[in-house]
């Protein structure tokens, strides 16, 4: 869905030209309120945490609140969590196990099956919420809904598929086999940019194998996940399998990792973080996923279908105001094409409309807060300072807030900051190479390594330089390449583990083996 919606929105790009929202604060303050009363009055905007079954205000009475990053307003207040609730929620989960645990593959399959047709139900409120409080385009935010809830369909039907195996015993009287078997009470940790999706990521393969789970979604998008636990409750899944809990991150954090009930962690967000979990995580010995920074290469050769390549590396870049992990954060382009490409590539870019989510046309919204706009704009005078050439933006949006402009700068060096670390943003930072050799090692030569994206002609070069990369993912000639039929998951730096496809049961499953002697 996703895929569909970006190729039409980049077909779009060459006819639109570039000019400021139409709409005024006010009037965006205005749909900000209209958004929020079709969503309560539809029962998916939640403000409780959720534990045990039960919406649960924070037992101190604190609270956090939720704003439109597109407009500054108010959109909620929400439990502020800690220490307290988070055990309360990992107990309940606890004693939710047992009874999930023992239900039939196909039980489960039936209840998860229920709750994608209730997230595919509701997809117009969910991509309203998600552009609510993250910021994305509507038409993008629903695309999400559609991903997201393909997460929850595709493990619902893997549940019936957890196999195990018969081992050929070396001795006549005695039988081997392995069971697979659900890894007990898992803590998720999520991010801001899919407020969605990479929480059905996670907990769809958990809820397959049995799993119960906590989820601690991002302070600044907390309203997404608990209409998605709303949907759940209303699926059929039972109290206590899934909890919600948001608000104070290094408590939460805490109490998951120090608890020994919980037996698995998995996570999205920043390699430091990641780094952080995993160290706690060695005290009791949790199993752990982490899905961590990128610092996406996007080679362009010079046999590449320039077209393609326009298409491809607009759409990794720029999905989502450039805030996906998975993001070409550096555009490696063969010294042959580079003056066609980069005059091809900033004419389409300072076409690309900015504005507030809601509005018709805009294909970038908000940046999600000022320190993320301060971060891409130091990464922009870093390599200015250093010798890089602004081509298109390069600066704040004059809309103001957190919006940014859409920005390509030229002349990059791979030592530049921005070229060493993920900017997280709307800028794309050209860097011209001569050799196919020389395109691999400066793609390599960083710790991350989750995407990497090549366009070519060469169906040879394609093999050759895909193996070369040091990365989890690559996409030949294709800038959009999730999907939940295949693996998510980085080298290096970028994390441990995959999601996503038959490969993401096995982070939430325990390989028991079982000897039976004297069978003859």
């Amino acid at each position: 869905m996703i895929k569909t919606m970006f190729t039409r929105t980049i077909h779009r790009v060459s006819i639109i030209q570039s000019h400021h929202s139409s709409i005024s604060r006010r009037e965006m303050s205005m749909g900000t309120e209209s958004v929020v009363a079709r969503l309560k009055s539809s029962g998916l905007l939640q403000t409780k945490g959720l534990i045990g079954g039960k919406w649960t205000d924070a037992y101190d009475g604190r609270t956090i609140q939720v704003n439109n990053p597109a407009t500054g307003d108010l959109i909620a207040s929400v439990a502020c969590m800690g220490e307290k609730e988070t055990k309360d929620a990992i107990s309940s989960a606890y004693d939710a196990f047992g009874h999930w645990s023992k239900l039939t593959a196909a039980d489960r399959s039936s209840r998860l099956r229920n709750w994608y047709n209730l997230l595919i139900q509701h997809k117009e409120e969910l991509g309203q919420l998600i552009t609510l409080e993250q910021g994305k385009p509507l038409k993008e935010a629903i695309g999400e809904v559609g991903y997201g809830a393909s997460f929850i369909e595709f493990f619902a039907e893997e549940a019936k598929r957890v196999y195990g195996d018969i081992i050929p015993s070396t001795l006549t009287d005695r039988r081997l086999f392995v069971l697979k078997q659900p890894v007990g009470v898992v803590g998720a940790i999520t991010p801001w940019n899919f407020p969605l999706a990479m929480i059905t990521r996670k907990v769809g393969p958990a809820l397959a194998c049995g799993c119960t789970v906590v989820i601690k979604p991002s302070e600044f998008t907390p309203l997404t996940a608990l209409a998605a636990a709303e949907l759940a409750l209303q699926s059929g899944i039972p109290p206590g399998v899934l909890n919600v809990v948001m608000g104070d991150a290094p408590k939460i954090g805490n109490s998951l990792l120090e608890s020994p009930q919980v037996r698995k962690i998995t996570f999205t967000g920043s390699t430091a973080v990641g780094k952080k979990l995993m160290a706690g995580a060695a005290e009791t010995v949790k199993k752990v996923s982490l899905e961590l920074g990128g610092n996406a290469p996007c080679i362009v050769f010079d046999d590449a279908d320039l077209e393609v390549a326009l298409k491809g590396s607009l759409a990794t870049k720029f999905r989502n105001s450039g805030q996906t992990c998975v993001c070409a954060n550096r555009i490696l382009v063969q010294e042959g094409i580079y003056e066609k490409f980069t005059s091809a590539f900033s004419n389409a870019v300072q076409n690309l409309k900015v504005g507030n989510g809601f509005s018709e046309g805009v294909v970038q919204g908000p940046l999600i807060n000022e320190a993320a706009v301060q971060k891409v704009d130091s990464f922009v005078q870093d390599a200015i300072s250093k010798g890089a050439k602004v081509l298109v933006g390069g600066k704040r949006h004059s809309l103001g807030l957190t919006f940014y402009e859409p920005t390509i700068i030229g002349d990059v060096k791979n030592e530049m900051l921005i070229a060493r670390q993920e900017v997280f943003g709307p800028v794309a930072p050209v860097i011209r190479f001569k050799t196919e050799e020389e395109a691999i090692q400066i793609a390599n030569d960083t710790n991350a390594g989750l995407a990497a994206y090549i366009f070519t002609n060469g169906i040879k070069r394609s093999w050759r330089v895909s193996e070369a990369l040091e990365y989890g993912i690559v996409g030949v000639n294709e800038g959009l390449v999730s999907t939940e039929v295949a693996p998510f998951g980085g080298y290096k730096q970028s994390g441990l583990g995959r999601e996503g496809s038959k490969y993401g049961l096995d982070e939430y499953l325990e390989i028991k083996y079982v000897c039976m002697g004297n069978m003859s």
